[in-house]
This record gives structure tokens, sequence and C-alpha cells, in this order.
């Protein structure tokens, strides 16, 4: 399963790295200015970077584990994005 929300920032390569790096000390990560992704227990996290938004997919075996993860990456991404209100609506495929 996947849950996917773009987001409206111009700080979108920002937050992605921020992200990232606060995960990489103690989840696998992988990242540069563009992309990354966030390894957790049995889901994935990816984040790509445009100039107006930042798209957030999370790649799930099932809906329980999203509804677990979502809540975690939209309240990291708003601690980071303090300075402004991001609109996180997520959509299922």
């Amino acid at each position: 399963m996947e849950a996917t929300a773009t987001i409206a920032t111009a700080n979108a390569s920002k937050y992605l790295q921020q992200l990232c790096k606060h995960w990489s000390h103690k989840l696998e990560t992988e990242f540069d200015a563009l992309r990354g992704r966030v390894n957790f227990d049995v889901a994935a996290a990816h984040f790509n970077a445009a100039a107006d938004h930042l798209t957030v997919a999370i790649i799930a075996p099932d809906a329980a584990t999203l509804d677990r993860l979502e809540p975690v990456v939209a309240r990291h991404l708003q601690r980071f994005a303090f300075r402004e209100t991001l609109g996180i609506d997520w959509v299922r495929a």
C-alpha cells in the first residue's frame, strides 16, 4: 500500500534533508538535495523536492502501518517547518 502527500513549500529540499539527517541516527537513510529515502522497520518513506513542493510517499505492507507512519512523518515534518503551516493531506493508492 502507498500513501502520498504533496506539500506546498518553497523549502522542500531543506525539509527533506533535515528529515533524513534526523532519522539517519537510528534508521537507514539515503538522500541528496532532491531525493531521499528512510527505511522504517517494515515500510519506507520517499521524499522528492521541487521548487514549490515536497512530495512524500510512504510504502507499507498494510493500512495499519500507514495509519501508524502517516502521523509520525507529518509530525516530524511540521516540527522542522515551524515557521510555516504545511498542508499535509495523505492520499492512499
